[in-house]
């Protein structure tokens, strides 16, 4: 059964998690679920537990989160648009973690940091324009690393300076800073993958694989090694259509056989 948390242990420990996971506004107790909501982050979280013991449990609202945390929720009243059961706190930290991530980081949270950032900024000049980009690229960099975990998904490389945030479609050709700041609009890949994505000299099938271009020298295709599959969203598959699009029709490419290597 789901308690309110009130015992001393339980409080402090439902605080403790939504404090080191980036959601520090108390929003109350309600129904047996404590709530908690952050100034970076969107929605909210609310935490309940069945004794100092556990199981603790952990609803949210935002559908954009839930989707993308990709595991089952359990069937027990409460509030939200779904509920989770662990059976220990490190488990609860563990998803807690990866849901202020994707909170922080799915739209349309970062067009919200930006138009903030932005505020009252001049843009007359070429210069004032340069830098408002300038502010959208940073923040749309990390973002992309909180919702790639700090991590090109291809090769596995955690080394910040060696990542880069890769527009799919390019900022200078998108309609409006909502679409230049969406995560679903962008891959984190190491420096080298993301030059040739970049210029079209690879491109990701609707399964994450890459497809090189003829153009793509041998002695660069051994060095584009990569160990997994992009795990990609209907939102980047959406994208990623224009740009295989412009791959294929630049470099014709073998649409029913394309090239790959897989180390």
């Amino acid at each position: 059964m789901i308690e309110v948390p009130q015992s001393f242990v339980v409080r402090e420990e439902c605080e403790k998690a939504a404090w080191q996971h980036g959601f520090r506004r108390q929003l109350g107790v309600n129904d047996g679920w404590a709530a908690f909501g952050s100034t970076t982050a969107q929605g909210k979280i609310l935490l309940a537990a069945s004794g100092a013991q556990g199981p603790w449990f952990l609803a949210l609202e935002h559908a954009g989160v839930i989707a993308e945390l990709g595991f089952a929720g359990i069937d027990v009243p409460g509030p939200g648009h779904a509920r989770y059961a662990f059976n220990n706190l490190g488990q609860l930290y563990a998803t807690l973690s990866r849901v202020y991530e994707l909170a922080v980081s799915l739209p349309d949270a970062p067009l919200r940091a930006f138009e903030t950032k932005v505020a009252g900024l001049p843009r007359t000049t070429e210069a004032e324009r340069l830098i408002i980009q300038r502010i959208g690229q940073d923040l749309f960099r990390n973002r992309l690393m909180d919702y790639w975990q700090g991590r090109c998904p291809l090769t596995g490389i955690t080394d910040q300076a060696l990542l880069r945030a890769s527009h799919i479609i390019p900022w200078s050709e998108c309609e409006s800073d909502a679409e230049r700041l969406d995560v679903h609009n962008g891959l984190l890949l190491s420096a080298l993958w993301d030059a040739a994505f970049d210029r079209a000299l690879v491109t990701f099938d609707e399964a994450g694989r890459p497809e090189f271009s003829p153009a793509l020298g041998e002695a660069a295709r051994v060095e584009l090694r990569w160990r997994s599959t992009i795990p990609l969203t209907d939102a980047h598959q959406h994208r990623l259509a224009l740009h295989r699009a412009k791959a294929r029709s630049s470099f014709y490419l073998d649409k029913e056989s394309p090239k790959s290597l897989e180390t």
